[in-house]
């Protein structure tokens, strides 16, 4: 699972332009197919803002329509973060009511002005059905399942975890994604945030295991002035950063005993006091834990408290091993690829190398893989088994 690659194509004499429709309006995707026919374009469509990155992240627009009125992202964040993943996607914005294109949404080029005419029929595009009736039925004629924001996979157990994942970012539920390491529980965690409800306030991370102990609670609760030796000026700490959003505790098995407690006591009353202070500071937060431990096994070698384990693990969402998920190695490979060596193709004989091996790193192997690939690959237009040193 990884974040998008900026390579988007489109044909070289501007045939079959590559056109990208995001809508939850099935009557208005239905009007544009009619509007955008091959081979002047190549159209695709989408159903939600989830569905549409998996599109993008397989280099599948030029140019995408965006019906404002998505089911499970907010349009200017959408379009934000496909500005920011992939820039070379032109984004054009049709009226909601009418499907008609809005001024000034996009700047003026051939293509552009292209599509604008072709927008600007006589015949009026039927207008997108409510937000209630969209979220009622976000898998309504769309013609892939969907997916999550930066996450690519669609195996049975892919499929499974973003089912759970977009059934609790709606809630504020904490959530505790475990797996082996290198199989996304970061991207997940993204995932749950940029979901829910809280997907504008901010997500603060924090990395259990990379913070010495003798620092960790001072990151997390904050200090006062002169609380301690260093302690030259108040500072929040990252709970109270995140309020009104989401905290991501990375690597929550590694946290020492001795801090344990007050996690627990922040999880259960909502309140964190800073070093030093006796005041206690309401926060509104939603936390979302990622561990590659066994924290039922931390817990019987008392390592861990059996009560925060609990209180964590209220809805568990388990990562598959990159082995288990069977036709996702191929997706993966591809998009990497794209992103390294944009310039040449997976042979079908080192796509079967690939799909051969067990992929202990999970993920972050088959990336590191095929980076190391695309350098001895460089000059060549087709990657061969002999590329991949595994």
């Amino acid at each position: 699972m990884i974040l998008g690659s900026d390579s988007i194509s489109t044909d070289s004499e501007n045939q079959g332009a590559s056109l990208l429709v995001v809508s939850p309006n099935g009557r208005l995707r239905q009007e544009l197919r009619e509007r955008f026919v091959y081979p002047r374009w190549a159209l695709t469509e989408s159903g939600s803002g989830a569905e549409a990155f998996e599109y993008l992240e397989d280099g599948a627009a030029a140019v995408l329509l965006l019906d404002p009125l998505l089911p499970d992202l907010e349009s200017s964040e959408f379009s934000t973060l496909v500005a920011e993943r992939f820039p070379a996607v032109q984004i054009i914005t049709l009226n909601t009511h009418t499907g008609r294109l809005v001024l000034g949404s996009t700047s003026p080029t051939p293509l552009s002005a292209e599509i604008a005419e072709a927008l600007q029929g006589e015949r009026e595009i039927p207008a997108s059905p409510s937000r209630s009736d969209a979220m009622l039925y976000p898998h309504s004629e769309s013609r892939r399942p969907m997916g999550l924001p930066g996450v690519i996979g669609e195996s049975r157990p892919m499929l499974r975890v973003a089912e759970m994942t977009r059934l609790v970012a709606a809630r504020d539920t904490t959530v505790l994604v475990t797996g082996e390491s290198g199989t996304g529980k970061d991207l997940i965690a993204q995932a749950v945030h940029l979901l829910s409800p809280r997907h504008k306030k901010p997500l603060v991370v924090i990395n259990c295991a990379a913070i010495p102990e003798s620092l960790l609670e001072a990151e997390l609760f904050g200090y006062t002035k002169g609380s301690f030796t260093g302690a030259v000026q108040s500072r929040i700490g990252r709970i109270h950063a995140a309020h009104g959003g989401t905290l991501f505790l990375d690597e929550v098995g590694d946290m020492p005993l001795s801090l344990q407690s007050k996690i627990l006591r922040f999880l259960e009353q909502g309140e964190v006091q800073r070093i030093g202070s006796t005041d206690n500071l309401r926060v509104d937060v939603r936390v979302v834990a990622a561990t590659n431990a066994s924290l039922k096994t931390l817990v019987a070698q008392k390592l861990f408290r059996e009560d925060l384990y609990y209180r964590l693990a209220i809805f568990p969402i388990q990562l598959p091993q990159l082995r288990e998920r069977h036709g996702d190695v191929t997706l993966l490979a591809q998009n990497f690829v794209s992103k390294f060596c944009p310039h040449a193709e997976l042979s079908t004989a080192a796509l079967d190398v690939l799909e051969k091996h067990d992929w202990p790193g999970n993920v972050r192997e088959l990336r590191n893989v095929l980076e190391r690939t695309s350098i001895l690959a460089t000059d060549e237009r087709q990657i061969l088994p002999h590329h991949i040193l595994l």
